[in-house]
């Protein structure tokens, strides 16, 4: 299989894992990186063993595809310098500062039939990927995302920088647009918003319940989920999923914790741990990406879905418009 020739813009905290996992993985040809540091994009292409650009235009016309990693204000600016090259574009969470930007970037890309990938990473957090053989059709779900404080990413609220996570694996699940918005958030230590809460209401009847924080004195990063006959936890942190489910049958349970029921209605309470695999979430999700550009046919986050996570995003944000202290 030919290599695909990548580069990262942008190789800040993040920037440069993008960059380290890039040159991991075997499909894939790590060309170089470009930052407006240039000190820094040396020091990255040295750790990475590929070439630092002095010029942008230089680096997209070397290669095939592209991670954006910049400040999420400058998302618009380099995705389009991008695709005007014919260069498929991996742009980090969210995708962009609103929704006319980032249909501005899907349209463009769609034009050239580009890919345009969001890097919405709990997607592929292998807890996560380890629910894919359960039938989830959630009808409340709980999630905690909880971080201490640190002055990287507090440019942007809490709901954009953390929440937003959850907002695209929930909207993933529920498949069903948004009906009713409701939160409230506060700014502790930043000029923005540093916890929140949201209410999500869906046209279908579900209701998500979301807080996030990056005020907190340990980090947590967990979801649970209830539905008819089963009631799912996941801890994205630690990387574990576990199901209680009732079944007629749970032999192929990791244990079964006893029945519920009488007679012919009885069932069996089966508790599933699934094995998880020993992966790095943003490893998974970059090799996606240069599948996807090989012409394989993988999960990945489209534009689009990046742009509807954002969205709801927009409308928590505007719910807390005054009522922050």
């Amino acid at each position: 299989m030919k290599k695909i020739k990548v580069g990262v813009i942008g190789v800040g905290h993040l920037g440069r894992f993008h960059a380290q996992n890039y040159s991991k993985i075997e499909q894939a040809e790590l060309i170089g990186v470009y930052d407006v540091d240039y000190d820094r994009a040396t020091e990255i292409a040295a750790e990475t063993n590929c070439q630092a650009f002095k010029s942008l235009d230089d680096l997209l016309e070397a290669v095939d595809g592209v991670s954006i990693v910049v400040p999420t204000d400058k998302h618009l600016e380099a995705g389009l310098k991008a695709i005007e090259k014919n260069v498929h574009v991996l742009v980090e969470k969210p995708i962009a500062v609103n929704t006319e930007e980032a249909d501005t970037l899907i349209n463009e890309a769609q034009k050239r039939d580009l890919t345009l990938q969001v890097g919405q990473v709990e997607r592929f957090n292998p807890a996560v990927r380890a629910l894919d053989q359960f039938d989830l059709q959630p009808k409340f779900i709980e999630s905690h995302r909880l971080a201490p404080f640190n002055p990287r990413g507090t440019e942007v609220a809490v709901v954009l920088d953390l929440m937003i996570h959850d907002i695209d694996f929930i909207l993933h699940m529920v498949k069903s647009p948004v009906a009713k918005v409701d939160a409230s958030g506060v700014a502790v230590v930043s000029d923005t918003i540093d916890i929140a809460n949201a209410r999500l209401t869906f046209e279908n009847g579900a209701v998500a319940n979301l807080t996030a924080s990056r005020i907190s004195q340990k980090k947590m990063r967990k979801m649970r989920l209830f539905q008819k006959d089963a009631y799912v936890t996941v801890d994205f942190l630690d990387k574990v999923a576990e199901i209680f489910q009732l079944e007629e049958d749970a032999s192929d349970a990791t244990m079964i914790l006893g029945e519920m029921g009488i007679g012919d209605r009885k069932k069996q309470i089966g508790y599933h741990r699934p094995k998880i695999s020993d992966v790095f979430g943003l490893e998974v999700e970059l090799e996606a990406f240069v599948l996807t550009l090989a012409g394989q046919t993988v999960a990945t986050v489209s534009g689009q879905e990046g742009r509807d996570a954002l969205a709801v995003a927009m409308q928590v944000m505007k719910q807390m418009e005054g009522q922050a202290i």
